[in-house]
C-alpha cells in the first residue's frame, strides 16, 4: 500500500514527488513521457532554468528525486483508476500491473488540439507557439501572426502585440472576432484575416507564408496558435472529479479535488495561466495537502 500515487511526470508531478519524498512518504510516480511541451526546444520563465530543454529539466528533477529512497519512478501510463470501498485507490497500468494507494495526485496535464491547417505541425514548437509569455521574447520584433478559431483570439492578439508592432490575426474561416474587436485591433495597426487558410509554408521549422484558400499569401516569420485544450488522460473522469468552468479539475487551497483522497496539480487544475513554475508550485501545494491529510489520519 503506497502513501500516494502520482500520475504524471511533468513539473507538477515531479515537484509533488520531491515534497512527499522529503516528507518520508512511500510514493510512486507514473510517467508516460508524453509532456505537452515535448515539441519545444526550450522552456522559459522558470527562475535559474530559463531556456532549459524540457527533457533536461525532467532529468535534473529525476536526479533530485533519486536521493529519496521512498520515491519510485515508473515509466508507464495508468489505464484504469478507481476508489475502493475502504477509501483507498486501485490503479492498473497499461501493462496490467496493479497498485494500491491511500491518496492520488493527478498531474496528467492537458493536451493542445490545434486547428486543422496543412503544415501547421511542422512549425509548432519551433516558430509557432501557444504561449506568448513562454516564447514571445525569442520571436520579438518580427512579423508575427495569431492563428485562432477560438473566442479568446482577441485576448491572444492583445497579449501578443506586446512583442511585435507587426501583427496579424487569422481566424481560418471562423467568425471568432466581433466587428467591434476587429475595429479596435485595426486602430492599433493589427490586421485581421477571416478567410480560410489553405496551408502554412516555410522550411526547416521556420514559418515564411500563410497561404489562404483564395491563393493570396501573407508573409509571416513566427507567431502564436490558439487551439482547444483537453485533459491529456481520462483519469479525472474515471474518478468523478468535478470540473470548473475553464475545464480544470476543481481543487481547494491544498489541491484537494471533489473526490475524497484525490488531489490535482498543474495544468489539469489550473488550465490558465500555463507555466512550468506555476505547475511546479501546484505540485508542492498538493503534496503538502496529501502529507497533511495522511499525518492527521495516522495521528
Amino acid at each position: 500500500m503506497l502513501d500516494c500515487a502520482i500520475i504524471g511526470g511533468g513539473p507538477a508531478g515531479l515537484s509533488a514527488a520531491l515534497v512527499l519524498g522529503r516528507s518520508r512518504r512511500n510514493v510512486v510516480l507514473f510517467d508516460d513521457n508524453q509532456a505537452r511541451n515535448k515539441v519545444t526546444h526550450e522552456s522559459h520563465g522558470f527562475l535559474t532554468r530559463d531556456g532549459v530543454k524540457p527533457s533536461e529539466l525532467r532529468e535534473i528533477a529525476r536526479r533530485d528525486l533519486a536521493k529519496y529512497p521512498s520515491v519510485e519512478l515508473r515509466d508507464v501510463s495508468i489505464a484504469q483508476a478507481s476508489r475502493q470501498a475502504d477509501g483507498t485507490f486501485l490503479l492498473t497500468t497499461r501493462q496490467n500491473e496493479h497498485v494500491r494507494a491511500r491518496k492520488i495526485i493527478l498531474a496528467t496535464g492537458l493536451k493542445d488540439i490545434l486547428p486543422d491547417i496543412a503544415g501547421l505541425k511542422a512549425f509548432y514548437g519551433q516558430t509557432l507557439f501557444s504561449c506568448p509569455y513562454c516564447d514571445g521574447w525569442e520571436i520579438r520584433d518580427q512579423p508575427l501572426v495569431v492563428i485562432s478559431e477560438q473566442p479568446h483570439a482577441y485576448h491572444m492578439a492583445i497579449t501578443a502585440s506586446n512583442w511585435s508592432m507587426d501583427l496579424a490575426v487569422c481566424t481560418n474561416g471562423v467568425d471568432a472576432l466581433t466587428a467591434e474587436q476587429i475595429a479596435k485591433l485595426a486602430s492599433k495597426g493589427i490586421r485581421t484575416y477571416s478567410q480560410r487558410i489553405a496551408e502554412l509554408q516555410g522550411r526547416e521549422g521556420k514559418l515564411e507564408n500563410i497561404v489562404f484558400a483564395d491563393g493570396t499569401a501573407l508573409p509571416r516569420a513566427a507567431g502564436f496558435v490558439g487551439g482547444q485544450l483537453a485533459h491529456a488522460a481520462p483519469i479525472p473522469e474515471m474518478l468523478g472529479c468535478a470540473i470548473n468552468g475553464k475545464g480544470g479539475i476543481v481543487v481547494d487551497e491544498l489541491g484537494k479535488s471533489s473526490v475524497e483522497g484525490v488531489y490535482a496539480a498543474g495544468d489539469n487544475a489550473i488550465v490558465s495561466p500555463s507555466q512550468i513554475v506555476i505547475s511546479a508550485a501546484g505540485g508542492t501545494r498538493a503534496a503538502m495537502g496529501v502529507n497533511s491529510a495522511l499525518t492527521f489520519e495516522d495521528f
